[in-house]
């Protein structure tokens, strides 16, 4: 095989065990063994610490929340910003302490939904299901600024968000788009209702590692195809302690595609534990960061569980 950039990125340097299993990381870690790392800390801090120790991953599949959707009741959680653009630049400044983590053959997926400015203030409305999706005065609530953020305006937050990191220098490979069968019907009268969030795939370098081979489509030759930009999965329901989390349908491109052999998938945001349990069943090592205890006790025993079942 003729040695180019092209062909090197098929064939990343395997991160080794020694630093996965370093004594540093281990006493910091929620939950710890040879295959998965479980953090509880602000995921700024723990981004650190990984660059730190020279620790490289292969792949980062996460979602972070979304823009004043959820109040998941600790202190130092993004999704609440007063603005919009706050919440962009909050998220441009996180995935920029991964760049030194992720490997030059490395991609990153990040999956965002949108949402509407509302300006109207708290919901008064005695329907359960609105109850349940809205908390008090959400930042989407108060009076706005009267330009960007202004009653009915759809905040396009995850196209800006793709756009400010192409401006920090990411390459935007796909918006992928999620398209949600029988989603949570919206309550509105003058628009469509919301079924479909993105999923966008970045990378550092024009040469990566991608393989098609175990997420591709047959052709009528008997070729592989790519996946398509489209992906139909229905939506999870939340999962035990977590209310928005997604399923593993979900994470099966980015984590296969874009993970080599004995590979590192990194969640910053790891919620309920998703894309690292997917990780793990398929062989690779895994790394979880989340600000919520709850949520990584529940990573932690999920990942336990799995570690019985391998034994």
């Amino acid at each position: 095989m003729k040695d180019t950039p092209a062909n090197r990125a098929l064939h990343p340097v395997e991160t080794p065990q020694s630093l996965f299993e370093s004594p540093a990381l281990k006493e910091q870690a929620y939950f710890s063994d040879s295959r998965s790392l479980v953090f509880n800390n602000d995921v700024s801090k723990v981004l650190q610490v990984l660059a730190n120790e020279g620790v490289q991953v292969d792949s980062i599949v996460t979602s972070p929340p979304f823009y004043g959707q959820r109040d998941y009741g600790v202190d130092g959680q993004i999704g609440l910003e007063q603005h919009p653009q706050e919440f962009v630049d909050a998220l441009v400044e996180i995935f920029e302490l991964c760049r030194p983590i992720l490997k030059d053959t490395g991609s990153m997926w990040v999956n965002l939904g949108d949402t509407y400015w509302s300006g109207k203030g708290a919901h008064k409305s005695s329907e359960a299901k609105q109850g349940a999706r809205r908390f008090g005065v959400r930042p989407q609530d108060l009076p706005g600024d009267g330009l960007w953020a202004r009653p009915k305006q759809l905040l396009l937050i995850p196209h800006r968000f793709a756009i400010a990191m192409q401006d920090a220098g990411w390459l935007v490979r796909n918006d992928n788009v999620w398209i949600k069968p029988n989603p949570i019907p919206d309550q509105v009268r003058d628009r469509s209702s919301m079924s479909h969030e993105y999923v966008f795939h970045m990378t550092k370098e024009r040469w990566y590692y991608y393989d098609r081979a175990p997420v591709g489509r047959v052709s009528s030759t008997g070729g592989t195809l790519p996946p398509l930009s489209t992906w139909v999965v229905r939506p999870s329901r939340g999962n035990k302690k977590h209310k928005a989390s997604f399923s593993e349908e979900l994470v099966r491109i980015p984590v296969l595609a874009t993970t080599p052999k004995n590979g590192i998938v990194l969640d910053p945001f790891g919620g309920s534990g998703t894309t690292l349990r997917f990780a793990r069943k398929n062989g690779f090592r895994s790394i979880g960061i989340d600000l919520n205890p709850d949520y990584c006790e529940e990573m932690a025993t999920s990942l336990r569980e799995l570690a019985e079942q391998e034994d």
